[in-house]
């Protein structure tokens, strides 16, 4: 088994866990904890995102994310490369508000007054912390408009134009770069390249690779360190590395 079989085979095993850990990634269960003043799980996985992405990046987007292994499934059915540039800003606009409303929420409680990873999960899954029929709702809703999204916009537009997740990673890889601390990120050999542009076909987040090689920067923020051009470039042009 090769380093993408691996990493393909971890991330859709996330996707099928979805139902079970969901309540870990939800942007609702921060809501309405907040407004009780309890910090929940998923408070706890944001802030490890965070805290994860100043040594590593965007790794959990390519090798863990339960929604990235659905969008990867989808492949099969549809490798429409996703508009990168504009597109990317809405996340940003789904964010900014989410996290205000959060905070506001938060000082009306008077703060935090629990630390309660499961609370409102009484059966310890998201499926459950919703009376009747409409925790499948909010399921399927979401895989549902994720199907839609990626049909109709190209791979992996949820992670570039939805993902409540993604900011936190963002914000903490441009400190890691400020700050200058060793992280992981693609190191290029522009002498290695032969302009086979294989390395932005196999790119899943649509990202233009080769120019990046060509210019010796491989600065992206929507970059989820997957590997596959890595793994793809028949020259080895780019390669992971791990330094300041």
């Amino acid at each position: 088994m090769n380093r993408q079989q691996l990493r393909k085979l971890i991330i859709i095993v996330a996707f099928l866990l979805f139902p079970a850990i969901m309540h870990w990634l939800s942007p609702w269960t921060p809501l309405f904890s907040a407004a009780a003043g309890v910090f929940v799980g998923a408070f706890i996985t944001f802030s490890l995102q965070f805290l994860s992405s100043l040594f590593f990046g965007r790794v959990f987007c390519g090798w863990l994310c339960p929604g990235g292994g659905l969008q990867e499934c989808l492949i099969l059915a549809s490798d429409k490369r996703a508009k990168v540039g504009k597109r990317d800003l809405i996340k940003w606009f789904i964010w900014l508000p989410w996290l205000a409303l959060i905070i506001v929420l938060f000082i009306r409680a008077g703060g935090i007054a629990y630390v309660i990873p499961l609370f409102g999960v009484p059966e310890g899954l998201f499926l459950g912390h919703v009376n009747g029929n409409y925790r499948y709702f909010i399921y399927y809703g979401v895989v549902f408009g994720t199907v839609i999204l990626v049909i109709t916009f190209g791979k992996r537009t949820f992670c570039h134009s939805v993902c409540w997740m993604a900011p936190f990673m963002i914000i903490g890889t441009k400190i890691s770069q400020l700050l200058r601390l060793p992280r992981l990120h693609l190191e290029p050999t522009k002498e290695n390249c032969n302009g086979c542009n294989i390395c932005s076909r196999k790119c899943i987040m649509s990202l233009d690779v080769k120019e990046m090689v060509e210019r010796e920067d491989m600065r992206n923020a929507e970059c989820i360190l997957c590997g596959e051009c890595v793994d793809a470039c028949p020259q080895k042009a780019i390669q992971y590395s791990f330094k300041r």
